[in-house]
Order: C-alpha cells, then structure tokens, then sequence
C-alpha cells in the first residue's frame, strides 16, 4: 500500500497507468486486472487504474491525476496510441511519444519509423512539451498478459522516473477517497475480496458515461480550418495563438465523424469510431477513411461526411446543406491534390461573387 511517505521519498519507479475499457467484458477485465497485480508486485513500478481514458472530463479526478504524474509514463488504454497521445495532449498531459514495440496488426510494425513519416512538414505540432516520454500501448496488441508486462520490463530498463510528491498534483484538495482509489489500485482489483477474477466495483462519486468528441493530431494538422468551416455545431474553436482545437467537446453529435472525413490530413481522430483510420491507427490503413459501405455504392468521403451532416442537422431541426456549405471546391476534385488553381478557387468563393 503506498503512503504519503513512500510517494515523498523520491524512489524512481516508472509509472503505469492502465485506462478501463468501457464495457464490463469479463475478457478484458480480467486482462487489466492480471496486470495491475503483475505490476504491484514489481518494486520498480508504480501503478494506478483510472477510468476509460477518452471518457474522463479534464477536471476529472483521474485526469488531474495525470496531470500531476512529472516523469514518464506508460498509459495501457484500449485505444491506438496514436488517440491516446492527443487525448491526454489536449488534457495537459504532455510529452514525446516513447517507443513501443508490442502494437497490434493495424499499426506499423516499424512504430518510430511511422510516426515520422505521419508528422505532417507544415504540422503546427504541439506547445511546451516537456522533457519525458509517454509510451501508450494499445490492450488489443495481445491477449496474453505476459506479452504487455515483457513490454513494460523493457520500458522500465530503458527509462526511470522519479516519483513526486502526488499530494501536490492538483490545485485545491482532493478528497481523500478519491486519491485512494488511484493510489490504491488494489482495491479497485478487489484483493481480499471473495469476487475473484474481476475487477470490484468500486462507488465513484465522479460518474463517468461514455463520450463523443473529435481529438486533433498536432503532428498531422496544418491548421487550415476546414474543420471549423465544417461543423456546424460549434465543436471547433481557436486558442490565443489562432491554432485549431477542439472547444465544445459536448457540442459534438454522438456516432457522428463527419469532420474526420473532410479533413485533408487525416487529423482528427474519433477514438470509439469502428473505421480503424478514423479512429487512429498508424501506418497505411491510416490513410483509408471511407467505410466498408462506400465498396456497395455509399459514395466518397466528402459525400458521406455531408450526409451524416446533414442528417445531424435535421435532427436539431434545421435544415439540411448537403455539400454547399463548408467543403472547398478542391474536396470534390477526385485526386484530393491542391494545387494553385484550387486555391484561386476557394478565394473566389469566399468573395461571394
């Protein structure tokens, strides 16, 4: 059982953090629980349970937790790495992308070769990232645990982190049951407890309900705005420094990925989304963005994205706007490629002439 003591001692212990998956699914409940205890028993390791990652508000207390953690992290999330980097970017929680070798069949087997080939020459990147590393592993690379804790074994030879004072890791005070409960993971496992072989419920005063919200790939987006002219529902906004972000996460239309698809660079990423492109995959099926059903005539992706628009608007009761409102001329053009006469186009439509 870790203490105040222990956490103010300044051991370096690598911190692992595992994200639930949304469901109750025995299978991968008791996967997350294998390795929370296969953790707790490794004196180099620090390990914490939250809730679904992509399901936390970030005033959450299991965000703010994060949010305290200064050294590097491993973050096991049934997610691509890919969405779980940018979710917890966008929260505060920052670093560089470490090194992962166990992904699974839709990412690239060469991980740190991918990411350089996805990062985008004219990206704006992200701001004031720290000097550590975030490794995210994806809980569906494997169902054999042994598998992710040979992962975290090597993570902890080749990195260390020096544990901080975690009373110190909000602002305000947390209330002490809710600190427990990540700094405790064993009672959330239900050690001691005659359910065996899952996870315990455990009483949240927090509720966490499933959500629906864009994340923006920094390394990927250009800020050309395309989002924000898209959407119609006020998900997007801009920051003091005019870069695109995500301003309304609520505001967004549940099941709804529209704005992933008319997105030239392939950076916004719907998490939960069945389209492993849209939801975050690396390597080449990250550049596939139309589903299954555009093979039996369900169109392109500008023409389904303008759809489930407008089928979203219809249900608000508004009026529909098909492909006249938001999509740049050079969106219908086949090849996808913008040249100057694309751009002489889109001028001229902004003058309204």
């Amino acid at each position: 059982m870790f203490t105040e003591a222990t956490l103010m001692a300044g051991q370096k212990k690598l911190t692992v953090v595992i994200s639930q998956h949304q469901g109750k699914n025995p299978v991968k409940r008791q996967l997350e629980e294998e390795l929370a205890m296969a953790c707790m028993m490794d004196p180099e390791i620090e390990v914490s349970i939250i809730p679904n990652l992509y399901d936390l508000s970030h005033d959450h207390t299991g965000m703010l937790f994060l949010q305290g953690i200064r050294g590097d992290i491993v973050v096991l999330s049934w997610l691509y790495p890919r969405a779980t980097q940018w979710i917890l970017d966008r929260a505060g929680v920052k670093g560089k992308a470490g090194t992962v070798f166990l992904v699974g069949d839709d990412e690239d087997d060469e991980d740190e070769e991918a990411a350089s080939e996805e990062k985008h020459p004219e990206a704006i990147g992200t701001l004031d990232v720290p000097d550590r590393l975030i490794y995210s592993v994806d809980l569906r690379a494997s169902t054999d645990p042994k598998e992710f804790l040979a992962e975290i074994r090597r993570i902890v030879e080749v990195t260390s982190t020096e544990t901080v004072d975690l009373m110190s890791w909000i602002q305000g005070e947390p209330k002490k049951e809710q600190l427990e409960r990540y700094l405790n993971p064993q009672e959330m496992l239900g050690i001691g407890n005659s359910r065996t072989g899952s996870i315990a419920e455990v009483e949240a005063e927090e509720k966490v309900s499933r959500r629906w919200y864009p994340v923006i790939d920094y390394d990927r987006c250009t800020n050309c705005m395309e989002c924000i002219d898209f959407c119609l529902f006020g998900v997007y906004g801009v920051d003091a420094l005019d870069r695109i972000l995500v301003e309304s996460q609520d505001s967004c239309k549940k099941g709804c990925p529209a704005c992933s698809r008319v997105c030239p660079e392939n950076a916004i990423v719907f998490p939960q989304h069945k389209t492993p492109a849209i939801a975050g995959a690396a390597g080449e099926v990250a550049g596939l963005k139309i589903d299954l059903s555009q093979l039996f005539g369900g169109g392109d992706a500008i023409e389904m994205a303008a759809r489930e628009r407008d089928i979203e608007l219809v249900r608000d009761g508004r009026d529909a706007v098909g492909l006249a409102v938001g999509i740049p001329k050079r969106q219908t053009n086949a090849c996808g490629i913008r040249d100057e006469l694309d751009d002489l186009i889109d001028g001229l439509d902004d003058l309204d002439l």
